[in-house]
């Protein structure tokens, strides 16, 4: 009996944290580039229905299609993501890793009014309540089957506790990053989980299951290494041409 506890609770916590780290990532990565205000807003409203969610469903949660779901925030995702990647390579490009303070070319992206961000409202939404029913899932699926649902929900509700405050622990270094390098790597991780979550709603398989995440990540990091290097190259030859026509003048 002891041995089947720890088993799903080794489980739970392990299967949760891996989507609990989505979730953080997302959260921390629009909260660092857009504004913190209205993300955690955002956040805190995920949970909320979360919570109405499971304690109106319950076990129930497990017959629930999460491919729909899937498709639509992992869509929108990967619309938002696309956006920032391509303002991330062209700013990368033009400054390097340079940029900490915000500058008139990027005061678009930072919000800067009183009422509510949507923008960051909306994909710190999605990325919390979709992360957090995989959660419920996992806990629901594996507890149910093993008949220790209190075992699971434990180990699930642990990974949220351990993988958040390592969020938290991490903000003050991920605020010293340069705005636009953050923005690039923000946009890489929006369009990551977004075509990874939009092609599992078509009912893609992936295969390496999560682990093709990395993957996915590592084509959009090539891909934007090599947009870099081109956008700079553009701009040098650019320059040249200018300093000839001067010279010439």
């Amino acid at each position: 009996m002891t041995t089947g506890i720890v088993t799903v609770l080794i489980t739970t916590f392990l299967a949760s944290a891996v989507e609990a780290i989505e979730m953080v990532t997302i959260v921390v990565g629009v909260g660092a580039t857009r504004g913190w205000r209205s993300t955690l807003l955002g956040a805190a409203a995920g949970f909320v229905v979360l919570a109405v969610l499971v304690a109106g469903f319950g076990l129930a949660l497990s017959a629930i299609p999460i491919a729909p779901l899937r498709l639509v925030i992992g869509a929108l995702l990967l619309i938002f993501g696309l956006q920032w990647l391509r303002k991330g390579v062209v700013r990368v490009a033009a400054r390097g890793f340079a940029g900490m303070q915000i500058d008139t070319q990027e005061a678009d992206d930072v919000w800067t009014g009183t009422g509510v961000d949507w923008t960051a409202f909306v994909l710190a939404f999605k990325g919390v309540l979709l992360e957090g029913l995989e959660v419920a899932f996992i806990v629901v699926s594996v507890g149910a089957t093993a008949g220790q649902l209190g075992a699971a929900v434990t180990g699930g509700g642990a990974a949220l506790l351990v993988v958040g405050a390592l969020g938290v622990a991490l903000l003050r270094y991920v605020a010293r990053i340069p705005r636009s390098f953050l923005q690039l790597v923000v946009g890489l991780l929006l369009t990551t989980f977004g075509s990874f979550w939009a092609t599992e709603g078509l009912g893609v398989s992936w295969p390496g299951g999560d682990g093709a995440i990395l993957g996915l990540l590592a084509v959009y990091l090539l891909t934007a290494a090599i947009n870099i290097a081109i956008e700079r190259r553009g701009a040098h030859r650019g320059k040249s041409t200018l300093n000839l026509t001067e010279v010439a003048r």
